[in-house]
């Protein structure tokens, strides 16, 4: 039994900041800078939503930093180059990014108090560690709904004792994974984790998933050889104790 709490709601927030844009007022270019790819359903979803707000307003460009697939230091710091390159020579009268990624290795070392504007978005739970605001950056923090997640796990198994969370070996999940751990503390569940690099770990740590209460079921995205028909398979052969996610393509999961 899997129980779901969509995220759309972000989307609309970041998309306030262009709406309320007197209708006199337009900028000539505006560049999107996704930290991940064409392709993750969270990028997509705001790529989308950009397109349908901006239309008309400005010229719209992307640029995907693809380091949900490309996990090492020296490619982020290589990318981030790159798109510091495509600001400085297309000049765009704003910069928008999504997720944690653009904001350490993009604004925080070469656009801080810049004179072109950057809003972000998808920057998970705290912008603390990037020191924002800056003089030309605004934005907001995704925020996952755990405490509504867990009320509906207490109105269901009344007082569980114990979970496991399982996700991909990236940054986002990571901070998720963090947060989750110091909610269910304040409940009295013990939390396990397995963070997977490849679909096998993903399973492996799935069947030792099963010996918990219930099991959370993160981001899928950065595990590069994800195969939904091997993993459904396994689900059908190990899957016995209830699982949630607040990610509408792991629903599948």
């Amino acid at each position: 039994m899997m129980y779901l709490i969509t995220f759309h709601q972000r989307l609309s927030l970041l998309l306030i900041v262009f709406l309320l844009w007197p209708a006199s007022a337009s900028a000539d270019k505006c560049l999107y800078i996704s930290s991940y790819h064409q392709g993750y359903a969270w990028s997509d979803g705001v790529e989308r939503g950009l397109k349908n707000t901006l239309e008309g307003k400005c010229e719209l460009r992307q640029f995907d930093m693809d380091t949900k697939r490309n996990k090492s230091e020296d490619y982020k710091q290589k990318v981030s180059l790159d798109a510091k390159k495509l600001i400085e020579e297309w000049q765009p009268d704003v910069v928008i990014t999504s997720d944690d990624n653009a904001a350490r290795y993009l604004i925080k070392p070469h656009f801080k108090d810049h004179p072109v504007p950057f809003v972000f978005c998808g920057v998970n739970w705290s912008v603390d560690e990037y020191g924002f605001p800056y003089t030309n950056t605004t934005g907001i923090v995704e925020i996952a709904p755990i405490a509504s997640l867990f009320d509906k796990i207490k109105s269901i198994q009344g007082k569980p004792s114990s979970a496991f969370y399982i996700g991909a070996d990236t940054l986002t999940e990571r901070k998720n994974l963090d947060r989750f751990i110091k909610a269910a503390g304040k409940r009295n569940i013990e939390m396990h984790s397995g963070l997977a690099s490849n679909t096998a770990e993903w399973i492996e740590y799935y069947n030792l998933a099963q010996q918990y209460n219930f099991i959370i079921v993160g981001s899928n995205a950065g595990i590069n050889d994800w195969d939904k028909t091997t993993v459904t398979e396994a689900l059908k052969q190990y899957s016995k104790v209830m699982s949630v996610t607040n990610h509408e393509w792991m629903m599948p999961y």
